[in-house]
């Protein structure tokens, strides 16, 4: 997969950029392995989602405390 066949459809996404060494890396993993990294991307999203709103709540506090 890493040498993909001139023409083929793998060459054509590495033309593209598409980085297979990411995707042989994934492929590598148990399936169990897998979800474990979804969900740890997942847990960051979330912790980001929260981060932004608390600051959002925060800014929208000092803009009506100047009024």
């Amino acid at each position: 997969m890493l040498n993909p066949r001139p023409g083929s459809k793998i060459a054509e996404a590495v033309r593209y950029g598409l980085d297979l060494t990411l995707v042989v890396g994934n492929l590598q993993l148990t399936p169990q392995q897998r979800l474990e990294n979804l969900q740890g991307a997942m847990d960051s999203v979330e912790k980001l989602r929260s981060a932004v709103a608390l600051k959002s709540k925060k800014d929208k506090r000092k803009v009506n405390d100047r009024h």
